[in-house]
């Protein structure tokens, strides 16, 4: 197998507690599309019931034109973001303009790295080729299952399987210096089963891991599926944390260009600006973002509504600064001139 069995977790992570505060987001999200072609189990945006009755929730594309006024805004930042995020809530490569998304944020230079996670099924000779030229960095593609049946279980949709590994393949054949990630759910997958995943996928990946299934939507409660409530999704025993680290150095943009304390945040309960009337640095800078890190900070993450019970906190953190939390809040109070 030529690929990693490794995750996307990073090595060598800057040390949020000496780092914060930050003038400079490490990283954006921007959601090309929150709608998408699977309904999930494990996924609010498969629930097209749901979705309806969710106030805020365009379930459309990002218009062109505000993309480039989003990356415009975010070359005001006096250097470039560590990481530029193209997907949230839905299956970005359903815009048609994907490619040119991510070619316009590459000759800006707004971000050293651009990636993207998508479910692969959209992919195509054609189209790969336009992504790799465009000059995505990284791609992450979730495979929801090895064989129809489990496909169709999860996904909600029929999966020509060999059609998409065979695109999947044609990618890594054509990547150039775009990296490539695949991995699986693996938490109801037989011994074998997890060999059949290496075997299709070992030799067309840079990396590929087998990652256990975690709740990483706040107010979302998985159902049909059962959470690991042993492992998170790196496959480590469970830690949870008072003080979310996510919102010290990443916030999230709507398709709609509304934007988001969070990568999780598929409600629209925390928005915390709008791309259409504030630039991005205003936003990295607002009122709004700096009350929520202060209320992290003060270990009050409980408390709130929809922060309370998250289970990205749980399953998905790299960071634990709980214990430089007071130090870190002086920190960050002084900067906004609250001392």
């Amino acid at each position: 197998m030529k690929a990693q069995a490794k995750t996307l977790k990073c090595e060598n992570r800057t040390k949020l507690e000496e780092a914060i505060p930050l003038k400079i987001p490490f990283r954006i999200f921007i959601d090309p599309s929150d709608v998408c072609n699977f309904k999930c189990k494990f996924c609010p945006t498969g629930d097209r019931e749901l979705m309806k009755k969710t106030p805020g929730r365009k379930f459309g594309l990002m218009d062109f034109s505000l993309y480039k006024k989003i990356i415009n805004d975010i070359c005001d930042f006096k250097e470039p973001i560590r990481l530029l995020l193209l997907y949230k809530d839905g299956e970005p490569l359903l815009n048609p303009h994907f490619a040119d998304m991510v070619k316009y944020a590459k000759d800006k230079g707004c971000a050293q790295k651009i990636g993207t996670a998508t479910n692969g099924t959209l992919l195509s000779y054609k189209k790969n080729l336009e992504i790799i030229k465009a000059g995505l960095d990284r791609i992450t593609i979730s495979i929801e299952g090895i064989n129809k049946e489990q496909y169709k279980y999860f996904s909600g949709v029929s999966v020509n399987i060999d059609n998409m590994v065979d695109n999947i393949r044609h990618f890594y054949e054509n990547r150039g210096n775009c990296e490539m990630y695949v991995k699986i759910n693996g938490d109801i997958l037989s011994i074998e089963e997890r060999n059949k995943f290496y075997e299709i996928f070992g030799n067309i990946a840079d990396k590929i891991f087998i990652e256990s299934i975690s709740p990483c939507w706040p107010e979302f409660e998985l159902r049909e599926v059962k959470v690991n409530r042993q492992m998170n999704m790196y496959g480590e025993k469970i830690k949870e944390v008072l003080v979310c680290p996510f919102v010290f150095y990443s916030f999230a943009i709507n398709s709609d260009g509304t934007a988001s304390l969070c990568h999780g945040d598929w409600s629209r309960k925390l928005v915390i600006g709008d791309v259409k009337c504030n630039t991005v640095k205003e936003i990295w800078n607002s009122k709004k973002l700096f009350e929520y890190q202060k209320m992290f900070l003060m270990k009050k993450r409980k408390n709130h509504p929809v922060c309370g019970n998250c289970g990205l906190v749980t399953h998905t953190q790299l960071d634990d600064i709980d214990i430089y939390s007071e130090k870190i809040l002086i920190n960050l109070m002084i900067r906004k001139g609250g001392l």
